[in-house]
């Protein structure tokens, strides 16, 4: 019945309990699990009329260095998170790939289980940001909504 389980991992107690779930599933049915992590770096320029320093408005500004570095460290940080959740599942003796993706997180999300042909996805009720949350709309709810395979919330 499940053979591909997808499984995106924020480092969040939610989306660690919902990988303890998946691990689970795997083992009844034998699946292949896939650790997904998306990262989003945004940067947005600022136009002025006229050259005054954006520091003066309390705005920091970063040299391309810094973005670049920025990038750099928001992408370890991810790699960690499903490099610690690939260790978790090998040690359940289960088969594990992992994925680190740039972009929105739903629609990365939605797009790999389709390409894919995942049979499901597991994933936390809530993820890091509550407060994103509340303004953006969840993310399991989105891609519960727009997956073209079931998708278990695990709270």
């Amino acid at each position: 019945m499940f053979k591909k389980i997808l499984v995106p991992l924020d480092g969040s107690e939610h989306s660690l309990r919902a990988l303890d779930v998946a691990i689970q599933i795997a083992k009844k049915f034998g699946a292949k699990i896939t650790l997904i992590h998306v990262y989003s770096v945004t940067v947005r320029p600022a136009l002025m009329p006229e050259p005054i320093p954006l520091s003066t408005f309390g705005i920091p500004v970063l040299t391309p260095a810094e973005v670049s570095s920025l990038i750099e460290a928001t992408r370890k940080a991810g790699k960690k998170i499903l490099v610690e959740g690939a260790e978790k599942v090998k040690a359940e003796g289960v088969e594990v790939e992992i994925k680190l993706e740039e972009g929105h997180a739903v629609q990365e999300i939605i797009r790999v289980s389709k390409e894919g042909n995942y049979d499901l996805i597991v994933m936390g009720a809530r993820g890091i940001s509550k407060l994103r949350e509340i303004l953006l709309g969840s993310v399991s709810d989105a891609v519960a909504h727009h997956a073209t395979c079931p998708v278990l919330i695990v709270k």
